[in-house]
This record gives structure tokens, sequence and C-alpha cells, in this order.
């Protein structure tokens, strides 16, 4: 994945001072990088049982989109408050720099839906786990989480316990 690593920048002190912001820009405007990120975030899920992918806002919905356009899935959006005009569940919970809500239409997910969540990049987890929790508010089960990116030392993978979680490139 050394190509996709050397697609991402580092931009410290963004948004806040102290934290390296992982700046995916660079990738999705190579369409061979972009492709190739697409390509390896939906491998491990080829012939599994997925009927929805679902991507976080606002990045997620680059790579989610993409992926559910592969897979021949239907794609939901998971927004940020006052953004969706229907009936919507969401849910609360925190970032490494703040708090945030995420919510999703209350007729997104079917009881049968099984869901692959995608985002750019896992960090925390709070963001993932919190996109885990409305999903299966909405009645659908979460069969894994992919990203383009995961920051080992933040350990957002230990707030996925339980979940099948898939990254491509580790920093």
């Amino acid at each position: 994945m050394e190509t996709l690593a050397s697609k991402i920048r580092d931009i410290a002190d963004f948004p806040k001072p102290g934290i390296v912001f992982k700046d995916i820009t660079p990738l999705v405007k190579d369409p061979v990088a972009l492709r190739l990120a697409v390509r390896q975030l939906l491998q491990p899920f080829l012939g599994r049982d997925i009927t929805v992918v679902a991507g976080m806002e606002a990045r997620g919905f680059i790579f989610g989109a993409l992926v559910a356009w592969e897979l021949g899935l239907p794609f939901v959006p998971l927004r940020k408050p006052g953004k969706l005009p229907y009936d919507v569940q969401s849910v609360c919970y925190d970032l490494e720099y703040g708090s945030a809500t995420l919510e999703a239409h209350v007729d997104a997910f079917g009881n049968d839906d099984k869901v692959l969540l995608v985002d750019d990049l896992l960090a925390t987890g709070g963001t993932a786990e919190a996109s885990c929790r409305l999903v299966e508010k909405l009645g659908a089960h979460v069969v894994a989480c992919a990203f383009v990116v995961e920051l080992d030392a933040l350990k957002g993978r230990e707030k996925l316990a339980g979940y099948e979680v898939h990254a491509l490139v580790q920093c």
C-alpha cells in the first residue's frame, strides 16, 4: 500500500493545534490511486453477504459511494445534523477534538440489511462506533468497517471490538 500512503499528506495543526490531519485530496485527485483504493477497500468483501454500503460524512461519501457502485449495492449517507430532509434517527459521539452527531433517514436500512461501513480514516474510533450504533438503531446489522487510513496510535480499532475492521494504510 506504499502507493496509497504516498498520496496521503500530513497537515500539521489542523483543524487545531496538536492535530496532524491526514489529507486524502492528493489520493482522490489521482484516478489510478483512487481506483486502487476503492478496489482494495472492497476486495475482502467480494462474495460476502452485504446488502448496503454506508459512508460517514463527508469523506466517507467519496469512498463509500464508489465501493457501493463497484459492488452494485445501494449507498446510505450518514450525515451531520440538519442535512437530511426526512424523518431521522441520530447518535451523538465524541471526536478526538470535539463532539458530533450523525443522522440517517429512519427508512435508510431494512431489518435484514447487512451493512459495510466505509470511511477515509479510523482515528479514535468515535465516528465509526457511532455509525455502527446508528445502523443498528435502525435495525440493520454491521458486517464490517473499511477505512483507507488507520492511525494505530489512537487505538480506534479497540472501540470497534466485535466488528471486522479492514484498513489499507496504517500510520
